[in-house]
């Protein structure tokens, strides 16, 4: 992404940043590994949903082929879509707020 904003300008842009991001203090490696987790864990959940209820569905209906692998991978895509839609909600809030700075 290139701007037409001057050099000193866009280093005055970065040290505002980098300034705001030093008074929240309460933000570090607790709170990045907490990010993570929200991420993995809406991409496992689906997933064992899905195999949860492939097994139950092989064992009451069964059929030459596997429902648990199928729900299984039904339900990862299913968690991974949620966590891209989760990553890119916290992008663009992101994104907003650097542009409300900017101003």
């Amino acid at each position: 992404m290139t701007s037409n904003k001057s050099f000193p300008h866009r280093i005055g842009e970065k040290e505002r940043r980098r300034l705001k991001a030093e008074q929240k203090k309460n933000i570090g490696a607790w709170y990045g590994l907490g990010l993570v987790g929200i991420v993995g864990w809406s991409v496992v959940i689906p997933t064992l949903l899905g195999i949860f209820l492939g097994v139950w569905v092989d064992i009451h209906w069964p059929s030459p082929r596997s429902w648990t692998l199928m729900l299984m991978v039904l339900g990862l895509f299913i968690g991974c879509l949620c966590a891209g839609f989760w990553v890119n909600r916290q992008r663009q809030q992101i994104m907003k707020e650097r542009t409300n700075e900017d101003r």
